[in-house]
């Protein structure tokens, strides 16, 4: 069994419970309130940057010269391109570019990013992919999750769906899967465990950040 899989089925229930969050089912039937959705969106932008240092962590300790230019081309399309469309995105909601760069992280979302931003800086180039999977994965197995229930009347969100089923990001989501797989072909259990432990841990954080943005999360204090 390829280690994605083994994976996958240890973070099972915390997927499932993604899948069945009220944020998401709303999302997906087009009865969510905008509120929480833009919550997401502008943490979300904040993830963003955080999400291009774990690529430069990557780049950098690549351990071969195409995986090397893989890093570093995702690094280019996320601060280059990803977080135009984003900007363009949240501006069809109200939101404007002053008000994203505004923004402070929430709680979960400066745990989440510490913890990704740490590993890759910190942990092996396995480590960082492990780590770094269950983003990519997660939300196309969501967006398809709730495609196959039909595509809400809410365009906004019709257009998240279509964004994570798109060909183009489960390219990305399975050469992610394949590159785990790939690196881990040879590692040793301590490090197949550890692999184990960092993908429950940041699938754990994917709930949280959908938990944060239904709540409107802010510091207590």
């Amino acid at each position: 069994m390829a280690i994605t899989d083994e994976l996958r089925a240890a973070a099972d229930p915390v997927w499932e419970a993604i899948h069945d969050h009220e944020m998401v089912r709303g999302l997906g039937a087009g009865t969510l309130d905008e509120g929480p959705f833009r919550y997401w969106v502008k943490q979300d932008y904040l993830y963003l940057i955080e999400y291009s240092r774990v690529f430069a962590h990557g780049a950098a300790g690549a351990p071969s010269l195409d995986r090397m230019g893989t890093f570093a081309e995702l690094l280019h399309e996320t601060i280059n391109t990803e977080m135009d469309l984003h900007r363009s995105y949240a501006a069809e909601l109200g939101i404007s570019e002053r008000e994203l760069e505004r923004t402070e992280p929430s709680p979960t979302t400066q745990a989440y990013t510490d913890f990704l931003v740490r590993t890759a800086a910190t942990g092996t180039f396995g480590d960082l992919v492990a780590a770094l999977l269950p983003c990519m994965w997660g939300f196309n197995e969501t967006g398809e999750r709730l495609a196959e229930r039909g595509k809400p009347d809410h365009e906004q969100y019709a257009a998240w769906i279509e964004m994570y089923t798109s060909e183009e990001f489960a390219e990305l989501a399975d050469w992610c899967r394949s590159l785990l797989d790939d690196v881990a072909s040879d590692a040793s259990a301590a490090a197949r465990d550890r692999y184990r432990d960092l993908f429950v841990t940041s699938s754990r954080y994917e709930y949280l950040f959908w938990d944060a943005a239904w709540r409107e999360e802010e510091w207590p204090v």
